[in-house]
């Protein structure tokens, strides 16, 4: 399972819709709805706030389960290194 349809079944569990969450990020619902199809990754701060707002662990959307053993802080570098892995990677496709 990808991480939008993690979130869309997180969302869908919670009774909430799709102009729901977008309100709560916040964010337009047409962007929100990107993300669920997996057209569009979250930013950090977003995907910060889906985690709150749905009550789930980043290391499940992220499917970093099995580094359980990891601190916050090598947590948070496996999130800034994938940052830049793209930025980079959408700078050398250009």
């Amino acid at each position: 399972m990808n991480i939008g349809e993690k979130i869309r079944n997180a969302r869908e569990d919670m009774d909430l819709s799709q102009n729901d969450m977008a309100k709560l990020i916040p964010m337009n619902q047409s962007n929100y709805s990107k993300i669920e199809r997996s057209v569009q990754e979250p930013s950090l701060e977003q995907l910060k706030r889906i985690c709150q707002i749905l009550k789930l662990d980043p290391r499940y959307l992220l499917n970093l389960e099995q580094y359980e053993f990891l601190s916050s802080e090598d947590m948070q570098l496996l999130k800034d290194v994938k940052v830049l892995i793209k930025k980079h990677t959408i700078k050398t496709d250009r």
